[in-house]
């Protein structure tokens, strides 16, 4: 199998999430055409990405994508089997490896104690009975002894084991390389017949654009208009659009803040299947893939927490709350925000304390890190910055961290700072809801 070494740039993850779901948002405000459309560009981002698994042809409804699956699994089954040969490879190697040694070792001992044997036993013979040169000489003369009988019974053994672990060796060796070469054949057969596809593309996609323009669009669901009658009457919410919670500019700020980092779910479906892909396909796992996504999500979680409060979608409970009326549950809500306040107020703090020592961490030469530290002034470190403070990875500031990777963590920590002000900011909008809905008795 081809082997793939990718780690994604630091720059690039960071930019990714702030371009992706821009274009996102774009897209998703686009008039929907009236019919289904098969889009040649959305057919080739899917040959690209999952191509693999042939879900370009499934996606064009052709059922020719099943011939990818079998290969596919091929794939897994002789990946796996490749592992485990590596496995006893490994094993025996070792085995080898320490027999080897003990060899090269005891045969060195062994005929260096053969050597001196004639020597100390005629010691023994020359020596007064009975004096301490004899006892001497007949110790030296037993170590000897038992030195030959032991490195004689090691030499014994790793010859034994040497004779079975290099058979095991050899066998698992070759294993190892014929699994290895079956996967690269199936994979380099899938890749035929992608580029296949990657002709045949325009083509098929205009034959699935004909099928369903002459069948019709048949996934389409109506709802008629007292079944939405009815339904609105019997939850009044459930079909309310979130543009309907905005009523100022700090709702605004929360619903497109939320939209925003909503659509960061869909970098981690790219990830995540990069990941699986490159772990069990080219037995290649990456050493970011983790860390960027758990760190996204982090980010996400924090500044999706004001329009969580914004559409009421944070989990409460209701026995008392639900039943009242609107000028009640404004009583209420007063009655709580000083609750809320207190704990938006610690987190924004904290927060920023994490923030703060984030940067002021000295990974590098960085002013901005001296200046986090208070040994420099917020206008002199502006005067002193230089492009080589954000471009030269020698010269990284503020914390990262601890993995191969090797990521900032401050841009994330920062993004605590951002949620907190935008979580505070939604409870002053609250709060004025509240005030007002009291004033007018409805």
């Amino acid at each position: 199998m081809p082997s793939i070494d990718f780690t994604l740039p630091h720059w690039m993850y960071w930019l990714g999430l702030i371009l992706f779901p821009l274009l996102a948002m774009i897209l998703s405000r686009r008039a929907r055409p009236e019919k289904r459309t098969y889009g040649l560009g959305l057919g080739y981002l899917i040959l690209i990405t999952g191509g693999i698994l042939g879900l370009h042809r499934f996606y064009l409804k052709s059922m020719l994508g099943l011939i990818y699956l079998p290969i596919f699994l091929f794939i897994l089954f002789a990946n796996g089997q490749e592992r485990e040969a590596r496995s006893a490879f490994s094993d025996a190697q070792n085995i080898v490896r320490s027999a080897d040694r003990i060899l090269t070792r005891e045969l060195e001992r062994v005929e260096t104690a053969r050597t001196e044997l004639p020597e100390l036993r005629a010691a023994v013979e020359a020596a007064e009975a009975g004096s301490f040169a004899e006892r001497r000489a007949t110790r030296q003369l037993t170590r000897a002894e038992d030195a030959l009988v032991t490195g004689e019974e090691r030499i014994a053994q790793a010859q034994a084991d040497l004779a079975q672990a290099q058979p095991l060796a050899d066998a698992a060796g070759a294993s190892r390389a014929f699994w290895s070469n079956m996967a690269g054949y199936a994979f380099y057969l899938i890749l035929a017949l992608m580029a296949i596809d990657a002709l045949l593309l325009p083509g098929l996609v205009k034959r699935a654009q004909a099928i369903a323009d002459r069948e019709g669009d048949e996934d389409g669901i109506e709802i008629d208009e007292e079944t939405a009658r009815k339904a609105a009457e019997a939850d009044p919410d459930a079909r309310k659009p979130d543009q309907d919670y905005a009523e100022n500019w700090i709702d605004r700020l929360a619903l497109y803040g939320g939209e925003f980092v909503s659509y960061w779910a869909v970098i981690a479906v790219f990830v995540y299947y990069y990941e699986v892909i490159v772990r069990y396909v080219f037995n290649a796992p990456t050493n970011w893939a983790h860390e960027a996504m758990y760190l996204m999500f982090g980010m996400q979680y924090l500044i999706a927490g004001s329009y969580a409060m914004l559409t009421e979608s944070h989990v409460k409970v209701d026995i008392f709350y639900a039943p009242l009326k609107r000028p009640q549950k404004a009583w209420a809500d007063l009655a709580t925000s000083i609750f809320f306040f207190i704990f938006a107020g610690t987190m924004l703090v904290t927060c920023y304390i994490f923030a703060m020592d984030a940067i002021a961490v000295p990974t590098g030469n960085s002013v901005v890190s001296d200046w986090a530290r208070g040994e420099l002034g917020f206008f002199q470190m502006l005067g002193m910055l230089t492009l080589g403070d954000w471009t030269d990875p020698s010269i990284r500031w503020g914390e990262i961290s601890f993995n191969e990777w090797e990521v900032p963590l401050w841009p994330m920590k920062w993004m605590m700072v951002v949620g907190a002000v935008m979580l505070i900011l939604q409870g002053v909008s609250k709060l004025g809801k509240d005030i007002r809905a009291i004033r007018r008795g409805y």
